[in-house]
């Protein structure tokens, strides 16, 4: 969020803050999510480069378009094998996966 719409925010007495402090997460909590995210992300970006559709990547991994639709959200009820099994399904190499997990901030 840029400073001035902070700035605006906190004048109208809203409170900002990151998604730790709203969901009092521990640094170990930010770092699963920031990973789920990003291998979202990667997975999402794997998959378009393929051409392929959700339902496609749905019949390679045994899954539903919807449950694809959610690996890519980073969905918490999406496990993380699953999404693991998702990412090797496009052709990623757990060199390639350890990578984009690398490139997270």
């Amino acid at each position: 969020m840029d400073a001035k719409k902070q700035k605006r925010l906190e004048a109208a007495g809203w409170r900002v803050g990151s998604a730790k402090d709203f969901l009092g997460l521990s640094q170990e909590e930010v770092r699963l999510v920031e990973v789920r995210l990003g291998l979202a992300d990667y997975i999402r970006d794997l998959r378009r480069q393929h051409h392929w559709t959700q339902a496609q990547v749905a019949g390679r991994i045994g899954s539903s378009q919807s449950r694809v639709a959610k690996i890519e959200a980073g969905d918490a009820s999406v496990s993380l094998d699953l999404m693991f099994k998702a990412v090797f399904s496009l052709g990623a190499s757990p060199g390639d996966v350890a990578g984009a997990i690398s490139r997270i901030a």
